[in-house]
């Protein structure tokens, strides 16, 4: 949620800002009309309210005067006491009228302030779309060059994840369609056994390395946060609802599509200590998406499905410009230290300003090499690519406000609301996809990467 005074100020800039993220400007002027109604009633109740609390302060000293004047003084203020005492009832009914007026227009003007998209950051390079977003840099380990092909790489021509992990027993389509319908899957022994040994090496790295509070929160929450963290309204449709009231149930539920949602509605409503910033959290937990949206496009192995696994990075720190932008760096970094340990070649790609999402500032999207993406080439592999593994996101204020999570500024003694900021550490299974496909070798094996051989009690092959 974007702040309302400071769009009543900068109007141009949210117009803007939405243009830039190709999202419907007009919202901004609706909800100004909107706001322009209700502030003038607000402000009448406000002044009545004072009023009628004046009254109450008058009443007493003004019954003490009557007690003691006479003749006409004691009339004068008879009568002045009279109107006083018939104001109040005046007053009541007026705020009365007040309020039904008000409760009618502000939900409308909450509706469309949580539509307002915030306006993404001056340096955020402006394009249509994310054909346009822009590479950083990238890395490569010593032994893989993505500028060659994998058969100049490796000597032999690759196969991809689906018929690798199929002819090793390590995933099962069929029968994961069979039990919950498409883009579902079933990982077994060593399919099991790596997606496992990511995560929990990921997890155990932004634990032990980096010093993030492990946290295990709840993946079934309710709309409140799902609003909160501004997955809603907006993206509303990519998410699994449980219609618990019409079975009784108070309110409707709703599976989340990664844990920065319980990350972040932890301290929903709150008032932190400023003492305690920055809270770095981190959490594995389960991820539902129903890819509303996405059909026909990557419906065949892991890389599109409706269930994953993801360890989640949330930092929550004070409202500052350049402390967010050091945080979103750093938090790159430990993807960045991931990737690099398991060898998997990556980019990272300046998401430009309509690929932003209503919510972010900026976004720097993190890219691992898959051999089985790309162009077909004609001897019917493929030329592989950059495929988007990790998202990180920089937000300011935004979840913050629409989560109430504020501090008190120790100088100014102010109400100061938080920056927060999220990234991907490791998602799985599509994390597989490069781990499995890179190291493969050309009997058909699977070469564990070094730093996930304890994880997997010390096993070096797979197959």
């Amino acid at each position: 949620m974007i702040d309302l005074k400071d769009l009543r100020d900068n109007p141009d800039k949210y117009r803007t800002g939405a243009l830039l993220k190709k999202m419907d400007a007009s919202i901004v002027d609706r909800l100004l009309a909107v706001d322009a109604q209700v502030r003038p009633l607000q402000q009448e109740r406000e002044e009545l309210t004072a009023e009628q609390n004046r009254i109450g302060k008058e009443i007493g000293p003004l019954a003490g005067k009557i007690k003691k004047a006479a003749g006409d003084e004691k009339a004068t203020l008879e009568a002045e006491m009279k109107k006083l005492q018939e104001r109040p009832a005046a007053i009541k009914h007026r705020i009365g009228e007040l309020g039904e007026k008000i409760s009618a227009l502000e939900p409308h003007r909450d509706d469309l302030l949580l539509l307002v998209p915030q306006p993404p950051d001056a340096d955020v390079p402006r394009g249509n779309g994310p054909e346009e977003n822009v590479e950083i840099r990238r890395w490569n380990p010593g032994w893989f060059d993505t500028t060659a092909s994998f058969e100049k790489n490796k000597g032999f021509k690759p196969k991809n994840h689906i018929d690798l992990m199929l002819k090793l027993g390590m995933v099962d389509f069929e029968r994961g369609v069979k039990i919950a319908g498409s883009r579902s899957y079933v990982l077994i022994g060593a399919g099991m056994r790596l997606h496992m040994a990511v995560l929990r090496y990921a997890i155990d790295m932004m634990i032990n390395e980096n010093g993030f509070t492990p946290m295990n929160v709840p993946v079934l929450v309710r709309e409140e946060a799902m609003t909160g963290t501004g997955f809603f309204p907006h993206g509303k449709e990519q998410a699994y609802e449980v219609g618990e009231r019409t079975r009784g149930g108070t309110h409707d539920m709703y599976l989340t599509g990664t844990g920065e949602v319980g990350l972040m509605g932890y301290h929903m409503g709150e008032m932190l200590d400023f003492e305690s910033l920055p809270l770095k959290y981190t959490t594995l937990s389960t991820c539902f998406r129903r890819e509303a949206g996405a059909a026909g496009k990557d419906t065949k192995g892991i890389y599109r499905i409706h269930q994953f696994d993801k360890v989640e990075q949330v930092v929550i720190c004070k409202a500052d410009e350049a402390e967010s932008r050091r945080w979103h760096t750093t938090m790159m970094g430990y993807v960045e230290t991931l990737l690099q340990r398991l060898e998997i070649p990556y980019r990272l790609l300046q998401c430009c300003t309509a690929d932003l999402g209503p919510k972010n500032v900026d976004m720097i999207d993190i890219e691992s090499w898959m051999p089985s993406r790309g162009d077909e080439l004609p001897d019917g592999s493929t030329s592989g690519a950059y495929s988007e593994t990790h998202s990180a996101s920089r937000l300011y204020d935004f979840q913050c406000r629409r989560l109430n999570i504020r501090y008190k500024d120790p100088a100014t003694k102010k109400n100061i609301v938080c920056h927060a900021l999220n990234n991907t550490v490791a998602a799985s299974p599509r994390i597989l996809i490069p781990i499995v496909e890179l190291y493969q070798n050309a009997d058909g094996t699977i070469t564990v990467p070094k730093v996930l051989r304890p994880y997997m009690n010390g096993m070096e092959m797979i197959g």
